[in-house]
């Protein structure tokens, strides 16, 4: 029967590619003590100092992103209301 894959939570993976950043330590000796192949490791360090750069980019791209989202249903509004307001001048005889 083959052997069920180990499945790591985000901490575990987090904690891990931390302890191999600092470098204090080999990969070997961080796979013994986690239990966790060497190389599943230095995967997690890669993608741990790739996500970095983007760390502290990422909540103003997602603000900015919020903002125009904002603006897009406010516009939309602001039409959808333009348009009521000019059936009901029409229906009443205000037309201008």
């Amino acid at each position: 029967m083959p052997k069920a894959r180990r499945r790591y939570g985000s901490e575990f993976k987090g904690k891990v590619a931390l302890a191999a950043a600092v470098g204090d330590r080999t990969l070997a000796e961080l796979g013994s003590q986690y239990g966790v192949h060497p190389s599943q490791i230095a995967q997690w360090k890669r993608q741990l100092l790739e996500g970095l750069p983007g760390l502290f980019s990422r909540p103003a791209k997602r603000q900015e992103q919020e903002q125009q989202e904002l603006t897009a249903r406010l516009y939309q509004q602001i039409g959808q209301l333009k348009v009521e307001l000019d059936w009901v001048k029409k229906k009443v005889g205000l037309e201008d």
